[in-house]
């Protein structure tokens, strides 16, 4: 029998060792002797390891390299981070994309895909789901389905957040910053404590202008009634935390951590692209005319178009270590989120589409786990409880004649805006001269009460010193009361409802249904020496059940509950990989190959009503590869890259519809990013420092048809970005003076298209933020 043999690290180190001078021709031995990339602790497997020791594809960033490339905003990590996508269209609507799925849906009946877990406890509800980043430890995105250990809404992946802990030496940082478009931004913490208590407390806030101009209301207009709006895309952001770490044995600790935010944003640039604002063009970078209704505030308190949201969040965590072997771990935490938003879904100045949301969630989740670690063997084994009560609550508003010509259902000949940007107005001539205005106002909320108990065990068995194989599985139970109310008065011109809902007269309308399955993994690691491992997992995700209730009559007329059940979406994850460094950990890298099987894949559609619901699509597939490189190239210079291909659609079978062949809504083909940090000495006391990064996505799809709408493409052509920074700092890291760019060449690129407007058959487009510079200074006070 052969002996299986191995390739030594000597001969890879002398294969990379080519790769690391191909990229860089001045670094030498001795200049990079004692260097190394600093190694990444993650929990992504719920106890800490060595990021090489995970057998998931995994990528992780500490809160130093978020500093240097200046990340605050979660939308900014799908710029560096492989078979990620965020898309943030506002703080009440971000999209998250792994490999290809999406999770945006921000109906009360309907579960995430993607878990975002927030220190440690799973977030994931759309409306409550972002946050802004700062203070952070590190942030972890694990891609794959994860049911195992993140629970069933990590049915492609998770991103994880772990915010700093209070330490017992003091220290302290204030960061300010200024920048174009009246940008302010301030940023610290102040951190100290004893043997026994700890305490941390930090802030951010960010202000800044919109970027679209709104000429509504002003005397740019050819429609003075309506009002005076702020410019779009406007921001106003506070984020507050306090930590407190007790240590009171030292086997024992507790840490507390409260968070809250605020958001007060002038609201998202609904661009017409079929009408003009007044003198303007369709361009979605140019000046909007977007005046809102003027009911907005007796339907939801608020007048002005934006967006009120904020949140509250408490977690309690208990890491109890009973025995060198044995720990044990609880996760407390709660909840709420109130978000208003008021939107233009139309994007003209016609008094047309005025749409609201009013949504609020509230949530808990408690998690119990004991982890042991054996001399070959690793249990890990829980239970967990989780429970929501949200609502979406969609007022609608409009003037029945503009409606009705808009959408062609008068057969006036009239357009709904005219060349000189004026809105025809039909009511007057409609009605004899009767009523000058005709404004209709109609609503329709979605409830979801939600309930789930899983346990869940995991083993990990280390064959020998090189094999380690994992088994899990997760038993998910939950309930769901699904709820469903409508007002929707007749028309004066239709006779009829406007929109093609059934009133309740505001009554609701419930359902209800139990679920429950079973989720395992299976992986490999197998580690071909001491700096690299090959990993192979199997893995089955699962988004559960959508239990829709609408309205609808019966026979007799009688109103009663429309009521969907959605199948689970179920995935089998394919992957193997490999992972490593050498050179001494002057150079990481890691690369994974994955396959992904759907069935019943579950896409979100609007109707003509404006309301979203879930659908069926059928089976589906996701192939793709994904790799990472990080390497120190000198004494001063460090590059990163990764580079991303997914192929994934529903597979092109009759059986599945419409769709059938459709590439998936929001995620390229291609992803690539790039980047170098660079910091050397000037002087004895002052160093220059600064970063470059480039990004790189290819086509997109914003609709899961693929296809125009009123003959307007819905998707978009490859973009590419350069954000840099460049500053001094002195050499103790005290304090620091940096420049910055964000999309340096100004590039002008779409972040959405089609959305609510195109349901009736009013794509409307939203552009992505142009060229933001300035400068922040920064200092630490105290232990550095």
């Amino acid at each position: 029998m052969l002996k299986p043999t191995y390739l030594s690290t000597s001969v890879q180190n002398r294969l990379l060792l080519l790769i690391a001078a191909g990229l860089s021709p001045l670094a030498t031995a001795d200049q990079l002797t004692g260097q190394a990339i600093e190694e990444v602790t993650v929990t992504a497997q719920k106890r800490a390891q060595s990021i090489q020791d995970v057998p998931v594809t995994i990528s992780a960033y500490n809160g130093d390299f978020l500093q240097q490339l200046g990340v605050s905003e979660l939308d900014v990590l799908s710029e560096i981070t492989p078979g990620l996508v965020i898309q943030e269209q506002s703080p009440n609507n971000p999209g998250f994309v792994i490999r290809g799925i999406t999770s945006d849906s921000g109906s009360a009946q309907a579960a995430p895909r993607v878990s975002v877990y927030y220190n440690g406890a799973d977030v994931s509800r759309s409306r409550g789901s972002y946050f802004e980043l700062f203070d952070i430890e590190r942030v972890e995105v694990v891609k794959g389905p994860q049911a195992t250990l993140f629970g069933t809404a990590a049915s492609v992946g998770a991103l994880s957040v772990i915010t700093n802990r209070p330490q017992q030496a003091f220290s302290s940082q204030l960061k300010l910053g200024l920048g174009n478009y009246s940008a302010r931004t301030a940023s610290g913490h102040i951190n100290g404590g004893t043997d026994m208590v700890q305490g941390r407390f930090a802030f951010s806030f960010r202000d800044r202008d919109g970027f679209i101009d709104n000429i509504a209301g002003s005397a740019r207009s050819q429609n003075p009634d309506g009002r005076r709006q702020d410019d779009m895309q406007a921001i106003e952001r506070t984020a507050l935390r306090t930590s407190l770490r007790f240590t009171p044995h030292e086997d024992l600790t507790i840490d507390l951590i409260y968070s809250y935010e605020e958001n007060d944003d002038s609201g998202t640039s609904f661009k017409n692209g079929r009408f003009a604002p007044t003198g303007g063009s369709t361009s979605p970078f140019s000046f909007v005319e977007m005046a809102g209704s003027p009911f907005s505030r007796q339907a939801l308190g608020r007048s002005d178009l934006g967006i009120e949201r904020e949140v509250d969040d408490i977690n309690l965590t208990l890491n109890w270590q009973l025995s060198e072997r044995l720990t044990l771990t609880s996760v407390t935490a709660a909840r709420s989120f109130e978000s208003l938003e008021v939107f233009d879904a139309d994007g003209t100045q016609a008094f047309f589409l005025e749409f609201g949301e009013d949504a609020e969630g509230d949530q808990f989740s408690q998690e119990f786990r004991a982890v042991h670690s054996g001399d070959r063997l690793t249990s890990i084994v829980g239970a967990s409880y989780f429970s929501e009560d949200g609502s979406q609550r969609v007022p609608f508003s409009t003037e029945e004649s503009i409606y009705l010509n808009c959408l062609g259902l008068l057969g006036s000949g009239l357009p709904c805006i005219n060349a000189d940007g004026s809105v025809n107005l039909l009511t007057p001539a409609l009605t004899m001269g009767a009523a000058e205005l005709l404004p209709y106002q109609a609503e329709f909320t979605n409830f979801g009460d939600n309930e789930t108990f899983s346990v869940f065990a995991d083993f990990t068995y280390a064959v020998d010193d090189r094999l380690e194989l994992t088994a899990g599985l997760r038993y998910v139970s939950e309930d769901k009361t699904s709820g469903y109310s409508a007002i929707a008065p007749n028309a004066v011109l239709s006779g009829g409802p406007l929109l093609p809902i059934v009133s309740t007269g505001g009554a609701k309308l419930e359902a209800d249904a139990d679920f429950d399955d079973v989720l395992p993994r299976f992986n490999l690691l197998y580690r071909i020496n001491d700096d690299t491992s090959l990993y192979a997992t199997i893995a089955k995700g699962r988004r559960s059940e959508v239990l829709e209730v609408s309205s609808a009559l019966d026979d007799s007329l009688n109103v009663i509950a429309d009521v969907t059940e959605v199948p689970a979406e179920e995935v089998w994850n394919y992957e193997t990989g490999i992972k490593g460094d050498a050179l001494q950990r002057r150079l990481s890298y890691a690369a994974s190959v994955f396959y992904q099987d759907y069935s019943d894949f579950q896409v979100t559609l609007q109707d003509e009503a404006g309301e979203f619901f879930t659908a069926n699509a059928g089976s589906a597939t996701n192939v793709g590869a994904e790799g990472e490189l990080r390497a120190l190239l000198g004494p001063y210079l460090e590059l990163f890259t990764n580079l991303a291909y997914i192929d994934a659609e529903i597979d092109d079978d009759s059986a599945n519809g419409d769709l059938a062949g459709n590439r998936f809504r929001l995620q390229p083909e291609w992803t690539a990013s790039s980047g170098v940090f660079y910091s050397f000495p000037i002087t004895r006391g002052l160093n220059i420092q600064g970063s470059v990064v480039y990004t790189y996505r290819s086509e997109v799809f914003f609709e899961p048809e693929n296809a125009p709408i009123a003959g307007l493409d819905i998707s978009e052509g490859s973009v590419s970005l350069v954000n840099a920074r460049l500053g001094i700092e002195d050499s103790l890291g005290s304090w620091s003076l940096t420049l910055f760019a964000d999309n340096l060449f100004d590039k002008e690129y779409l972040v959405d298209a089609g959305n609510t407007g195109g349901s009736f058959g009013n794509p409307t487009f939203v552009a992505g933020p142009p060229r933001f510079y300035g400068a922040e200074f920064s200092y630490r006070f105290g232990t550095l």
